[in-house]
């Protein structure tokens, strides 16, 4: 084993450039000061995240992602992980809501792609680009990128929940970089990492029912796998202007927080966004 962190396990192959990534039914809240099981979660997360990476890839996006190996692993590429935490958020929720005084659910247009520190000691604190760059955590071309996979990974999984008849409210991501020093989406997309509703009722389906003891945990992870992989193959509605709008958009680069138009450490990383 090369790492633990709170929801993976890291292990080395034979293959310098590979790892295999193990994930663990531990779950954790408000940077680990609470902790719990979630039965059948590392299953649940493996899952979803494969189905997610291959659908990603297929779509062009590059992650770390090579195939699974078993219902609790996977085998990825080994990637430095860039300090860089990505918020997407697309609905106010979370201390994002209490933070500018709005109702949880107030949509966001744009969408908001916000820069975190990954750092647990310092509780992951919001950075703008210039921070970001100033501090040494990443250069400016780099930060563009970011941005502009963030965008691109969010229109996809928006119209991809949306089938499943989810709403993506928000979500975080980490991105790597490998030997060849090319940029991949790593760690995992899971109800651990997004916050997801039901499209109807607005019923969460994600760690906040973990991390508000509203009951129904295991229930809810596994109704977001049952219909995610009820959903394969479905046509998605991704709107054939994204790509225009996003060329428009990082024309200004990611100056401070920034707004999405709709139209160090080895692997792991953290479990959930920022603003648990």
């Amino acid at each position: 084993m090369l790492y633990e962190g709170k929801a993976k396990q890291v292990f080395a192959t034979d293959d310098p450039e590979r790892v295999i990534v193990r994930f663990k039914d531990d779950a954790t809240a408000f940077n680990a000061q609470k902790r719990g099981t979630i039965a059948g979660k590392g299953e649940v997360n493996n899952a979803v995240s494969t189905l997610l990476y291959r659908e990603l890839q297929d779509a062009g996006i590059p992650t770390h992602f090579v195939t699974q190996l078993s219902p609790r692993e996977q085998l990825v590429r080994r990637v430095r992980i860039v300090p860089v935490e990505v918020i997407v958020r697309n609905r106010a929720a979370g201390t994002f809501a209490s933070r500018y005084g709005v109702e949880e659910g107030l949509p966001l247009d744009p969408t908001v792609i916000e820069f975190c520190l990954k750092s647990d000691a310092l509780g992951d604190p919001p950075m703008n680009a210039a921070t970001a760059v100033a501090l040494g955590h990443a250069g400016e071309a780099e930060l563009e990128l970011l941005f502009e996979l963030a965008a691109e990974v969010n229109d996809y999984l928006l119209a991809r929940f949306a089938v499943a008849g989810l709403d993506l409210v928000d979500f975080k991501l980490e991105f790597g970089v490998d030997d060849d020093d090319q940029l991949l989406l790593a760690d995992e997309i899971s109800p651990d990492t997004c916050r997801l509703w039901d499209l109807e009722t607005e019923e969460k389906l994600d760690k906040d029912r973990f991390r508000r003891d509203l009951g129904g945990v295991e229930e809810a992870y596994q109704e977001v796998r049952r219909r995610l992989e009820a959903t394969v193959g479905v046509p998605l509605d991704l709107g054939p202007d994204d790509h225009a709008d996003h060329e428009h958009e990082h024309e200004h680069g990611p100056e401070h927080e920034h707004g999405h138009d709709r139209h160090g450490h080895d692997q792991d990383g953290g479990e959930e966004p920022h603003d648990a």
